[in-house]
């Protein structure tokens, strides 16, 4: 049976009293590549990821995309709008066939003000996602896009097993994708891969985009925040 409980956020609670909340909830099954909120959409509730992968998508009124992030279980989306009441500010995709717990406005306000530790938990969330995304402008008004390229790639990947001092990027993600996140074009970083390649600082397996020498990416992204 769907308990709130289960959603780390909501660990605190009593079993019963997450029971009886998860009655208030709606429990969704998307399929891959289904769209979950379009921005501007007037809806104010909080939805969780149980299961699957979503996409957080920044919609210019230009026209460009720039990919904020992805999301997967036990996170969460849809606070800002449930917080203050605005229309939607970002556009959100599922990549994977996924499962959601979509919890209306005033139930989500109830929890956060009658809990401290739930409160402190969705604070402590808010000023996670402030802090990067205070990083990725620093980033993008004071990096060139080559440094940009080297920060994202570091930020998507994990400790590579077997080979130490390695981190890989799995499943990769495609040039556009990776130019959509640090606002650029597909040829810049097509041509700084390209670059990282000859230099042996970068390669494409199967399945998976690897980081042979970290410490020298570190290194060129520390040289150029002292420029």
């Amino acid at each position: 049976m769907d308990n709130l409980c289960n959603i780390p956020l909501f660990s605190s609670l009593d079993p019963d009293k997450g029971e009886q909340l998860a009655k208030e909830c709606i429990w969704k099954e998307y399929e891959a590549n289904e769209l979950v909120i379009d921005i501007d959409e007037e809806t104010s509730d909080v939805r969780f990821v149980i299961s699957g992968l979503v996409r957080i998508i920044s919609r210019l009124s230009v026209g460009k995309e720039v990919i904020l992030g992805e999301m997967g279980p036990g996170d969460f989306f849809g606070e800002l709008a449930a917080i203050d009441g605005e229309t939607r500010s970002a556009n959100v995709t599922t990549l994977y066939k996924s499962r959601l717990c979509i919890i209306p406005r005033n139930t989500f306000l109830k929890l956060i003000t009658l809990s401290p530790e739930i409160n402190l938990k969705v604070m402590k969330v808010l000023t996670k996602r402030i802090r990067t995304l205070n990083m990725r402008l620093a980033e993008q008004s004071f990096l060139q896009a080559k440094h940009r390229v080297y920060a994202e790639l570091l930020r998507l990947s994990k400790p590579r097993l077997g080979h130490e001092g390695q981190r890989s990027i799995s499943p990769p993600p495609t040039q556009r994708e990776l130019a959509d996140r640090i606002g650029t074009r597909r040829e810049v970083v097509s041509r700084e891969l390209n670059t990282l390649h000859k230099q042996g600082i970068f390669e494409k397996t199967k399945g998976a985009l690897v980081i042979k020498n970290v410490a020298e990416l570190q290194k060129r992204i520390s040289d150029a925040w002292e420029e």
